[in-house]
């Protein structure tokens, strides 16, 4: 029996092009998650793993929506090898019922690993190189010294309420409160 398994990061993605692809495929069933791909703990796919019997197929769109490390997915595949269970990927054409199959699949495992981790690489060159010209990153301040020196002056006289100043100076009370405990 071919069981799917797809998973989305968040819940405002859609799961219609992994549920089409693996129908194509003769999926019977299909078990779907919705959650970061670092969580380890994915329901469905435990659900999905209960449900599998000796002889069946696992079969997911793309190798990278059961992990993101090569150990993990190595780790997957062995357990799946050892309970006798069979293993695809679509995307990338891996079939583990065969030896070139299991071959490939360390392979593009190995070759998956390594993108995410040169995309981590030049991302974290990007904001090193950011940094040296100055830039901090993050979210900008929601309120500028001035505007707080101001929300502060008024709060000390007290004549007006913290929820008036914060209406006067079109800021949150909690912003207001986050900045006066940190002063």
């Amino acid at each position: 029996m071919l069981v799917g398994y797809a998973r989305v990061s968040h819940s405002e993605q859609n799961f219609n092009l992994q549920i089409d692809a693996l129908k194509k495929a003769g999926c019977e069933k299909i078990f779907q998650d919705a959650v970061s791909g670092i969580k380890t703990e994915k329901k469905a796919l435990n659900d999905a793993l209960e449900f599998l019997r000796p002889s069946d197929t696992l079969v997911v769109w793309r190798l990278d929506r059961l992990g993101r490390s090569l150990a993990q997915l190595i780790e997957f595949i062995n357990l799946l090898k050892s309970r006798d269970i069979a293993f695809r990927s679509l995307t990338e054409v891996i079939d583990t019922n065969s030896p070139t199959g299991q071959f490939f699949f360390h392979i593009t495992a190995a070759f998956a690993e390594l993108e995410r981790n040169l995309i981590h690489e030049r991302i974290m060159a990007g904001i090193a190189a950011a940094r040296s010209r100055g830039h901090k990153g993050g979210r900008p301040k929601a309120l500028d010294k001035k505007t707080f020196q101001m929300a502060l002056r008024l709060y000390q006289d007290n004549k007006l309420s913290v929820i008036d100043i914060c209406k006067k100076l079109g800021i949150a009370r909690r912003t207001f409160y986050r900045y006066l405990n940190n002063k």
